[in-house]
C-alpha cells in the first residue's frame, strides 16, 4: 500500500469499475486500499468518471466513518464506543488507549505515525465487549492490561521485521 496518490493506479481502479452500476463505494474502497486513504485530489477524478460532482463524492467519503482523507498511521486501532461496550468499560479503555498511543479525538494519529486511534460504534462483539480492532483483527473482552499486551506484541513484531530487513540489506 502506498500513501502517495498515483494517477495510474487511480485510473486502473476506475477502469476496473467502468460501466458498473453503483460503483462509487467499491471504487472508494479500492482507492483507500491502494493509498491508505482517499486523497482529496482524487475526488474530482472519481466524480468525472462517474458523472458525479466532487461534492457528491466528498459527501459519501465524509458520511462513512470507514473512509479517511488523511493517511493513517502504520497501525490502525479501533475502539468500540457503542452502548454495549460502554456498559463494559470501553470509555475507560478509550482513555487508556489515548494515553498509550498519544492519539485522541483531536489528533487521531500519533506524532510518530505509528498509531491511528479511531472510535467506532459497533464491531459486532456486543456480548463480549469492550472490543477493539487492531489492523483489521478483532479482539474481545479487552482491558487496559490486555490492550497494552496487544500493542506490545505489535511493536515486537515491527522490531523483528525491521531487524530482519536490516540484516537482509546489510
Amino acid at each position: 500500500m502506498t500513501t502517495t496518490p498515483n494517477a495510474g493506479t487511480l485510473e486502473a481502479i476506475l477502469a476496473a469499475h467502468a460501466g458498473r452500476p453503483g460503483a462509487l463505494l467499491p471504487i472508494l474502497h479500492d482507492v483507500q486500499h491502494a493509498f491508505g486513504h482517499i486523497p482529496r485530489e482524487s475526488l474530482a477524478v472519481i466524480g468525472r468518471a462517474l458523472n458525479l460532482s466532487r461534492a457528491e463524492v466528498h459527501g459519501v467519503v465524509t458520511y462513512y466513518d470507514h473512509f479517511r482523507t488523511e493517511p493513517a498511521g502504520r497501525h490502525v486501532i479501533q475502539v468500540c464506543r457503542a452502548e454495549a461496550c460502554q456498559a463494559r468499560g470501553s470509555e475507560a479503555l478509550w482513555a487508556h488507549a489515548c494515553r498509550r498511543t498519544g492519539c485522541g479525538e483531536d489528533q487521531p494519529t500519533s506524532p510518530d505515525g505509528q498509531w491511528t486511534l479511531e472510535p467506532v460504534y459497533c464491531l459486532g462483539l456486543c456480548a463480549s465487549g469492550p472490543s477493539v480492532q487492531i489492523d483489521e483483527r478483532l479482539h474481545a473482552r479487552v482491558n487496559p492490561a490486555s490492550f497494552d499486551a496487544k500493542l506490545d506484541a505489535v511493536e515486537a513484531a515491527d522490531a523483528a521485521e525491521a531487524k530482519q530487513t536490516s540484516e537482509v540489506s546489510a
